[in-house]
């Protein structure tokens, strides 16, 4: 993957190149403490994503995303925690990183960009789309192998050795890990715990460290929990 910075602060786009570097997955290609330029980059050369920041005079963030005329996924890098809830308005937005970013957390954030960014793509509208996921699976229930369609997936629930499927009507025991469907998913789907994997379309409440999933509540851990909430389309 190949990535440009735009930050106003020379020390921190420092720090970030030297933190990326050490990942050897990600080439910095360009870094910019002035937005318009980067603009005037984007328009004769292309990337896989932006780190951004924010606070940056005369043109912050938000306005170099409301300005791009073909949206890039964008990891946004900054010390004010109070915009995370305006940053995932926007659809390329794939991460919000605070600063002093520690090297563990920027790992994550690259590992997620990979992710994202080889399913991905740009519709007419510009707005940033998932393509080419599965829409089905097939899974043994006895000697049968039972067709499921994602989209009627709410919940999977591992308890030992075997897995709980609830779809819409069903609910199927296979005989598998959390980890092996886990990896068959597609990305509307997100690990809440340690033993639970929600679709999250079927979300209707959060509250505290627990999910209302249709009629079933289930536990949330506190680490996964601010990742949920930056995953959903918030007011």
């Amino acid at each position: 993957m190949n990535c440009i910075i735009i930050d106003d602060d020379i020390i921190a786009r420092e720090i970030i190149k030297k933190q990326l570097k050490e990942l050897k997955s990600v080439e910095v290609i360009a870094d910019f403490s002035e937005p318009l330029i980067a603009i005037k980059f984007l328009n004769e050369n292309s990337v896989d994503f932006i780190l951004l920041d924010i606070h940056m005079p005369n043109f912050n963030g938000f306005d170099f995303i409301n300005s791009m005329k073909n949206p890039i996924p964008i990891i946004l890098i900054t010390s004010d925690k109070d915009y995370a809830v305006k940053a995932f308005e926007y659809d390329n937005v794939i991460d919000y990183l605070l600063k002093p970013v520690e090297t563990s957390r920027i790992e994550k954030a690259m590992d997620k960009a990979e992710k994202l960014i080889s399913v991905f793509k740009q519709n007419e509208s510009g707005k940033i789309i998932p393509i080419n996921e599965p829409d089905e699976l097939y899974v043994g229930v006895g000697k049968r192998l039972v067709k499921l369609n994602f989209n009627n997936i709410a919940l999977i629930e591992a308890t030992g050795d075997y897995i709980t499927i609830n779809t819409k009507t069903e609910r199927h025991i296979v005989h598998s890990t959390l980890k092996k469907i886990e990896e068959k998913l597609p990305s509307y789907f997100f690990k809440i715990h340690r033993s639970y994997v929600v679709n999250l379309n079927y979300i209707i409440d959060i509250e505290d460290n627990s999910v209302l999933i249709d009629n079933k509540v289930v536990p949330i851990s506190r680490t996964n929990k601010q990742e949920l909430i930056n995953k959903l389309n918030l007011l």
